[in-house]
């Protein structure tokens, strides 16, 4: 409910189960190894150690079918729950009560999500875009559909084992092609729409009762001149409001690429890991697709693709980090009373168009009802209703957003193509002419020893000249205080309106010549910052600020990942060996720095707790399981304050690298040090206890393995793990549930062979029956690599099991 104490703001006004293909697992009928049946389908299936599928077909159709097949087997819960989610069925099979947490930005009840949905579905908008130039090609069409036929090839020939679905009679084989592309379209919006279904669903004029206006603890009413805006914006808890816009850099990564002037090799050398949920729908499954003579292609997909998002091939290999780039706009438009009316350019009034949906649900008693909820648009978008997020629906203006990812099915083309590529640079090229990447930034190398970074990601038209020109009070108070620019809905259709670029794929985006990228033969690396820092010495400067910031501070993080470079080159080339090494060297970067001059001693002593201190004095630094004082300093960071108060060198555009430094010693941080100490006591922990007694695995069926690593911004980890509704060990103290992934070391050497060495974090297969569920979860417990069988003769030589699929 609104507070109606802040009606001043009316002044405000605009300017997979068991191991269907490992042997002893398998709970269904086998096909027979060697048979292969007339059909418009025929895949061979290699499974190797750790239960990596290798798929090889004659087309991109049965290529699908295959990689289908092997992602059922290894993850059919999640691609069940996947299409599910995607035909907007949630509140008929599993009650509309219930939450669905996508482990990325989506945390909505089931009815929510289903109203959102289905409304996409009344409207068409998955089959619009199929026919439209912003929709896939040919062989990305016969890829998804091929996949989904796999799926169910899959569900046909196996019994699921698997707890957590195995039950379910909703789970069939009647998987379409339509329902993979809403599953494709609902991913390339995590970072926009995907971050605002709530608020889009629960949008409603306002009443007496509940005006739209936010309550924020702070003063009122919001400013309604741009001049005032500054001072205003230093009352907002800028941090807070960022996150809830999607920009949480949790859900991130880290990728280095060494080039051939400094690494051993003369060549380029990958080492790529991405940040992302253990569990659900935005899991890593491991996969190599080959279309002999034509297509060879190994890495990571995101359950539900059957691209390869992360990977390799003979020539180069690529990596992705989060953007920081915004993906939408919102707009804000003027109203003529409480209603859905609101003023055009021409002086006409308009009205926001009411959409009812009809949702399915399942009652208490199991029967089934009907549930009529409500969205409204304009059009640009969706109105969304966010007071706190200072966007809400009050009697005087309402928000809608436009969003460039809801407007285009290019991202498998996208990933396709990538894996068609040559060296970096023609990674870009391809990546540019598929116009699909949604929300990374990519980071590559090649044999030839060029690196690359670049954030050619899909980003709105929107230059800093109409930014300047086009914003409201409360959107400048917006891009003030989180990057975001806030838009006159008046001139939606006209001077606010997104540009377009003769280079871009499609109208409405930005073009690759005002786009960041860099192409070197030294180094480049991002671990979720803006472009502007692609490695120690080179700045990238005077692009658009929706894409991100520049001459702004960087993470902890950033600065563990750059240091890790800068002190191995300080003393000798990178080496394949030294490169994937950074991985598990576990520093803590922020302790680094606040230990200089022994100031966090120093600012410990000042507590007078004498058992601790002697603990964090002794403390080795890092997040290693032997690590002992680890978790003091972690409850420390989260608890410190920040900027002016914490350090006492500022932040420094000259030397991002470097600064802020300079551990303040006074009040603040002291009682900031007493918080953490007297957090860890509370949770009933030892202060001498060993990090790995600690921090476990927390994903399904995992036992509590020690894990290394730790905070990845604020303490500085490049190995960046974290809870967030850990499904195992939730007893423990920090059952990890998030974090590092698919972390791939990816080396070109001077006789012509690739060494892969990879590791899946939370492993291959979900069901807990499984041997592949947690191995490669104990390797990385042990901090150890996976090799990667790439050639024929290492698949050979690691083969498990074959399968031979026919069929459609």
């Amino acid at each position: 409910m609104r507070s109606p104490r802040l009606l001043t703001l009316l002044a405000t006004a605009l300017a997979v189960p068991a191991l269907a293909l490992a042997g002893p697992a398998d709970a269904g009928p086998d096909p027979a190894d060697g048979a292969l049946a007339a059909g418009p389908y025929q895949a061979t299936v290699k499974i190797t150690k750790h239960g990596i599928p290798h798929v090889t077909a004659a087309d991109w159709g049965s290529l699908g079918y295959g990689s289908g097949y092997a992602a059922a087997a290894s993850s059919i819960c999640t691609l069940a729950d996947t299409v599910l989610t995607a035909r907007g069925e949630r509140s008929k099979h599993l009650g509309p009560d219930g939450r669905y947490r996508d482990g990325v930005s989506l945390d909505a009840s089931n009815l929510q999500v289903d109203t959102f949905v289905t409304d996409l579905h009344d409207r068409k908008v998955v089959e619009g875009l199929l026919r439209s130039p912003a929709g896939p090609s040919a062989r990305a069409r016969a890829m998804v559909k091929g996949y989904t036929a796999g799926i169910n090839r899959w569900l046909r020939d196996n019994r699921i084992t698997d707890p957590a679905c195995r039950n379910e009679a909703w789970i069939k084989p009647d998987a379409t092609e339509t329902d993979l592309w809403y599953g494709v379209y609902m991913a390339n919006m995590i970072a926009s729409s995907g971050n605002f279904v709530k608020e889009i669903v629960e949008a409603d004029p306002p009443t007496l009762q509940d005006p739209g206006l936010p309550d924020l603890g702070i003063d009122l009413p919001l400013p309604t001149k741009k001049e005032d805006v500054a001072a205003y914006a230093k009352k907002v808890d800028g941090e807070a409001l960022r996150r809830s816009l999607g920009q949480d850099s949790k859900f991130g990564s880290n990728a280095t690429a060494i080039g051939g002037d400094k690494s051993s090799t003369r060549r380029g050398m990958l080492l790529g890991n991405p940040h992302f949920p253990w569990v659900g729908r935005y899991k890593f499954t491991q996969q190599h697709l080959t279309i002999p003579g034509k297509y060879d292609v190994a890495g990571a997909s995101l359950i539900g693709s059957p691209a390869v998002n992360i990977g390799w091939n003979k020539d180069v290999a690529w990596s992705h980090t989060v953007s920081t780039a915004y993906r939408f706009t919102p707009y804000e438009y003027l109203t003529v009373g409480p209603g859905p009316l609101y003023l055009s350019a021409n002086g006409l009034l308009r009205k926001a168009e009411r959409r009812f949906v009809d949702v399915t649900v399942k009652r208490k008693d199991g029967s089934l009802g009907t549930v009529r909820e409500d969205v409204w648009r304009t059009p640009q978008g969706y109105v969304i209703d966010s007071p706190s997020q200072f966007m809400g629906w009050s009697p005087i203006s309402f928000w809608a957003i436009r969003d460039a990812n809801a407007e285009h099915l290019r991202t498998i083309d996208t990933f396709l193509s990538m894996g068609e590529a040559r060296s970096s640079r023609d990674l870009l090229v391809r990546q540019d002419a598929g116009g699909g990447m949604p929300w990374v930034n990519t980071i590559a190398a090649d044999r030839r020893g060029e690196v690359l970074y670049a954030d050619h990601s899909v980003v709105p038209h929107v230059t800093n000249a109409m930014v300047n020109r086009c914003l409201t009070p409360v959107g400048l108070l917006l891009k003030t205080v989180a990057g975001l620019p806030g838009l006159n809905g008046l001139l939606a259709d006209g001077l606010c309106t997104w540009g377009s670029d003769a280079d871009a794929q499609r109208p409405g985006i930005l073009g690759p010549r005002n786009l960041p990228a860099v192409v070197r033969r030294d180094w480049v690396m991002n671990a979720n910052d803006s472009y502007w820092t692609p490695n120690d010495k080179v700045r990238l400067e005077g692009y658009a600020s929706i894409i991100g910031c520049e001459k702004c501070p960087r993470t902890m993080r950033t600065r563990m990942v750059q240091q890790y470079v800068v002190d191995r080159l300080a003393v000798g080339r990178e080496t394949p060996s030294t490169l994937r090494g950074h991985e598990y060297a576990n520093r803590v970067r922020a302790a680094e720095v606040m230990r200089e001059g022994g100031r966090l001693d120093e600012v410990c002593a000042r507590t007078g707790e004498t058992q601790a201190c002697a603990v964090l004095r002794k403390w080795d630094g890092r997040s290693d399981a032997t690590s002992v004082g680890t978790h003091i300093f972690e409850e420390f960071v989260k608890r410190a304050p920040t900027g002016t108060n914490l350090w006492s060198v500022p932040f420094n555009a000259r030397d991002p690298l470097n600064t802020p430094r300079g551990l303040k010693t006074g009040t603040a941080v002291v009682k900031a040090m007493q918080a953490a100490i007297d957090a860890v006591r509370d949770a009933g922990v030892a202060f001498d206890a060993p990090w790995g007694s600690l921090q476990v695995a927390g994903d399904r069926g995992a036992p509590p393995l020690p894990i290394t690593g730790g905070d990845g911004d604020l303490a500085g980890n490049a190995n960046a793990v974290d809870t967030e509704h850990p499904q195992a060990n939730s007893d423990r103290y920090k059952a990890i549930s998030y974090g590092s992934s698919h972390i791939q070391a990816i080396s070109y050497l001077a006789d012509g062979t690739v060494d892969a060495r990879t590791i899946l974090t939370y492993s291959q297969y979900e069901d807990p029956a499984s041997p592949w569920s947690w191995d490669q979860t104990k390797l990385f417990s042990q901090e150890k690599w996976v090799r990667f069988p790439w050639t024929p003769a290492q698949i050979k030589a690691a083969l498990v099991r074959t399968v031979r699929l026919s069929g459609s």
